[in-house]
């Protein structure tokens, strides 16, 4: 069966409407889905936000560990220790050496800009903190779609970004539906004043509505 009657057979696709919807549920769009709704609950506003992720969970494409400063995370959840993030091994010492073919100099710690110590750092799972960051997103009223990458983005008449669409789910290379009943499901969003606030500060100047199908 052509992709094209894929449609056909099974109706046009859903269209879900948010506020806000947010491409890639990674540390930097979890934090901005949290922050979003922080500002919304402070103005009494109630803003809608999506996070689309194509991995089957928040950090499942996040390999690699880290050295993280907390500093940027106390701002953002204050209580985050009592929360129970998982930054639970604080860095105890670190020393930054130049190699050569035969030895290895230190570098004495007052020669190092204060961006290449530690102290006060954690050494993490970078999964394991992007997956309590996706917790702590839907306790706020975020909603997470775990596997649906986004496509393709969607404009207005004018060049306005209104959306994005989601892939295809269920068929094959060839066009053809395979065994799994094609989803039918995106995200929209129509920006809210709070949002149009924080990019005009931030040097945007024109935003139109999102829309994911």
């Amino acid at each position: 069966m052509a992709a094209a009657n894929v449609t056909e057979q099974y109706g046009p696709r859903e269209t879900m409407e948010y506020d806000v919807v947010i491409v890639g549920g990674g540390p930097a769009g979890l934090a901005a889905a949290i922050r979003l709704k922080q500002r919304a609950a402070e103005e009494g506003a109630d803003v809608s936000v999506c996070v689309l992720e194509k991995g089957a969970e928040p950090g499942g494409h996040i390999l690699s560990g880290a050295v993280m400063d907390p500093r940027a995370l106390t701002e953002l959840i204050p209580d985050w220790k009592e929360r129970g993030a998982p930054l639970n091994v604080p860095v105890t010492e670190d020393r930054f050496l130049f190699l050569t073919a035969t030895a290895a100099r230190a570098v004495p710690g007052w020669a190092l800009p204060e961006n290449f110590k530690n102290h006060g750092n954690y050494v993490i799972s970078l999964a394991n903190v992007t997956r309590w960051l996706g917790q702590q997103a839907e306790t706020l009223g975020v909603e997470i779609f775990p596997g649906f990458p986004a496509a393709e983005v969607l404009y207005h008449d004018d060049g306005a970004v209104k959306g994005v669409a989601t892939g295809n789910m269920g068929i094959g290379k060839d066009g053809r539906a395979n065994r799994q009943f094609p989803a039918r499901h995106g995200a929209a969003c129509e920006v809210h004043p709070i949002v149009r606030r924080s990019a005009r500060s931030l040097g945007a100047s024109a935003f139109g509505p999102v829309r994911a199908a």
